[in-house]
């Protein structure tokens, strides 16, 4: 087993895991936030993408953030008529956030990014093992 490839390819899935994790975050933060204006957009659900590529050096084949996506469905509305966003119906255009769907991929990223940390203590146990045996 070659734990150099093991611990660069779980550093890849931990670096890619933050990443998603940071995006995720901020659809949650901007979940609620309305725009300033009647003419203004609101915040647009951000999607992380992921691409994998090979590793010259040890060739493994790592993951890494790809292009943020926008997510292009259409933004909810939500009555209320004293909000400077307000259209002439006192509709105000939210953000197309879903607080479930956002929840459930923050828990996805958290146990895939725990996976590949246990991947990194396993294989350091082993080396710091295998380094005993060898004294």
């Amino acid at each position: 087993m070659d734990f150099n490839k093991s611990l660069t390819i779980a550093a890849a899935g931990l670096k890619a895991q933050s990443g998603r994790m940071r995006i995720i975050a901020e659809n949650i933060a901007n979940a609620d936030s309305a725009p300033q204006s009647a003419n203004g957009e609101p915040y647009r659900r951000k999607i992380p993408t992921f691409r994998s590529h090979v590793d010259r050096e040890t060739g493994a084949n790592l993951v890494e953030a790809g292009r943020v996506r926008r997510d292009m469905t259409a933004f909810r509305t939500k009555y209320d008529p004293g909000n400077p966003a307000a259209d002439a119906k006192g509709e105000v255009r939210m953000p197309n956030v879903n607080g479930l769907i956002e929840n459930m991929d923050m828990r996805e990223a958290q146990r895939s990014y725990e996976a590949n940390l246990n991947m990194v203590t396993t294989a350091r146990r082993m080396i710091s093992r295998t380094l005993e045996i060898l004294k």
